[in-house]
């Protein structure tokens, strides 16, 4: 009986012990779970407090522009550039800080990511960076001609903006790539007001380059008899009566296009740096991808016939823009003409690449890579623009009442830039999510970018000496996994010989790499690169004048006047940045494959 007891009461025992282990375990995982929480929690209210912040920066901002339009001038110009070199200024400040705190931690070890942006990238931002400094001098030069009577603020506006974009190129150039770790909150705010500053900046100059272009329209209409127009004249040109000030004025049209792809870029790498604050890097080995430029013909050639062809184009269709409406009705049927070809080639080209890519079963790059996520986000975001001018095109083709003999040549212009943008998205998506065929290997000379030679099978170590392929086991190192490896490959026949090995694969000898041709690799960098001048050639137009939408005058018949500026507005900045945004990704695509 007592022993019975006994077994009961260990046996109660063991249960409640059981019990209370379980318990604490549970305990335990709910301690966890809440420290991590509450370690998730800063870090999450931060990027959402951040994020906020710059939304509603960049809406004050639209607010002030929207209030400072020609037809109401609510908020005047110089209260809008004192908003705006505030911003500067702020994030002057920052990025003093920033550079200031990173030197004085020289000794500690800053985590990069290298995917963030490239050399060609900050090269490219360079010289769009020289020519917004070009303007600023510009708009220095033609404000001091005006000096009687208009605000200092308008001569301060552009010194701080030409500081600005100097502090910020060399913040590009040397900081763009830094993973932060430390004063995170404090980074979030100072690096999403960079982006939402230069945002601003963005839509300052689309306001200001629609609103000169919108002038010259609307002269270009009176010119041509249209009359009953509901638009407000611009204002004079102050005292600006000298001939260098007024060159001033008319080249800071030429300039804009510039300056504005140069804000909207430098967002995309900034926002891509705030993504990474805070994130865990993977250290695995860097991919690179030589930019080989062997056997490039065809598409070099197309592309530059394209590119000279757009220039003629350029040139015909802005000196007829002033002439008669028949010379008027000429020169868009031939941007129509121009168009339709140039579209119908890019869709067979990304067409094709995208034969060659379902022929050829790669699998799929599904590491994360934030920089690449922002690039496909972008791309397609900024496809709305153009599919939004092109159905609004398709749907006053099909109303109107009027036939002017580009009317069906716009319907087949509007359906092929639906088609074009859908099969080269669809193409630069396919190249930059394929895993890569070039791996980083370091060179003896220096050179890291050789491709990876065939796995080579040696029976021999390196620290071992061989005569004739036999191991001299007196100079065996302690604890060799070589010889072992070896010794089990003899036990079963599987020795394998270098020298054969070495003959029957493609081994680089010292600097010269042997490589077998491949002709997809080919087809698709000429494809690459002939789409890469076509986009330059589709932003060219644009940029510089030539946008048919305003001239062809079936669109403002059926929207209206002031409905189809107002679509014009908020699509062509889209549709510039498209093309641009292309040559980017079509560029990175070249060096992928």
């Amino acid at each position: 009986m007592v022993e019975h007891s006994a077994l009961d009461i260990m046996c109660l025992n063991k249960y409640c012990h059981s019990s209370s282990s379980s318990s604490s375990s549970e305990n335990d995982k709910k301690d966890i779970a809440k420290d991590s929480l509450s370690g998730d929690y800063p870090k999450k209210n931060a990027e959402f407090l951040s994020a906020q912040y710059g939304t509603n920066l960049l809406l004050v901002g639209a607010a002030m522009m929207l209030a400072n339009v020609p037809r109401t001038r609510v908020i005047k110009e110089e209260h809008l550039m004192s908003f705006l070199t505030c911003l500067m200024i702020l994030q002057l400040i920052w990025m003093m800080w920033y550079i200031l705190v990173r030197n004085k931690r020289k000794n500690s070890r800053t985590e990069r990511d290298v995917h963030a942006t490239s050399s060609w990238i900050r090269g490219g931002l360079s010289l769009l960076a020289v020519l917004s400094l070009i303007m600023d001098a510009f708009r220095i030069g033609y404000f001091v001609g005006e000096q009687s009577c208009v605000s200092v603020v308008l001569v301060v506006y552009p010194v701080i903006h030409a500081t600005h974009t100097m502090a910020q190129l060399h913040f590009l150039w040397f900081h763009i790539k830094d993973v932060i770790k430390s004063f995170e909150t404090f980074e979030r705010f100072g690096v999403i007001h960079a982006v939402f500053t230069n945002l601003n900046l963005w839509c300052n100059g689309v306001m200001s380059e629609a609103e000169h272009f919108l002038t010259n329209h609307v002269r270009r209409l009176y010119v041509v008899g249209y009359e009953n127009l509901t638009s407000v004249h611009p204002e004079a040109l102050c005292n600006c009566t000298s001939s260098s000030c007024r060159l001033f004025y008319t080249s800071l049209s030429y300039l804009y296009p510039f300056n504005i792809e140069y804000h909207i870029f430098v967002s995309a790498l900034l926002f891509v740096m705030w993504k990474n604050i805070g994130r865990t890097i993977d250290h695995s080995h860097p991919k690179k991808m030589p930019t080989s430029a062997r056997n490039l013909v065809v598409g070099p050639v197309m592309g530059v016939l394209a590119l000279g062809s757009t220039i003629g184009i350029l040139v015909v269709y802005i000196s007829n823009m002033d002439d008669s409406i028949p010379a008027r009705a000429s020169a868009v049927s031939m941007f129509y003409i121009y168009g339709i070809v140039l579209l119908a080639f890019m869709c067979l080209g990304g067409a094709s690449g995208l034969v060659i890519y379902r022929l050829d079963h790669v699998p799929l790059d599904t590491s994360k890579n934030p920089s690449r996520q922002l690039d496909i986000e972008l791309l397609f975001g900024s496809s709305i623009g153009a599919w939004l001018m092109s159905w609004c095109s398709v749907v006053a083709v099909l109303c109107t009442d009027s036939n002017p003999p580009y009317r069906w040549m716009n319907f087949v212009y509007s359906l092929l830039i639906v088609l074009e943008k859908y099969i080269q998205n669809l193409f630069i998506v396919e190249s930059l999510y394929r895993q890569q065929d070039y791996v980083e290997k370091e060179d003896p000379e220096g050179n890291p970018e050789l491709p990876p030679s065939p796995e080579i099978f040696s029976v021999t170590p390196a620290s071992t000496p061989t005569y004739n392929g036999i191991v001299n086991q007196a100079f065996e190192p302690p604890d060799s996994p070589g010889i072992t490896v070896e010794n089990e490959q003899e036990e079963n026949g599987q020795v394998y010989e270098c020298q054969d090995v070495r003959k029957s694969s493609d081994v680089p000898l010292g600097n010269k790499i042997v490589e077998p041709s491949n002709v997809k690799r080919q087809v698709l960098k000429n494809i690459s690169v002939f789409l890469i001048m076509c986009n330059m050639s589709l932003w060219i137009l644009p940029a510089f004048g030539c946008r048919p939408q305003y001239d062809n005058g079936m669109e403002e018949d059926i929207f209206g006047f002031s409905m189809w500026t107002t679509v014009l507005n908020f699509a062509i900045p889209l549709s510039l940045f498209y093309r641009m945004h292309s040559v980017a990704s079509l560029f990175e695509v070249f060096r992928h494959v």
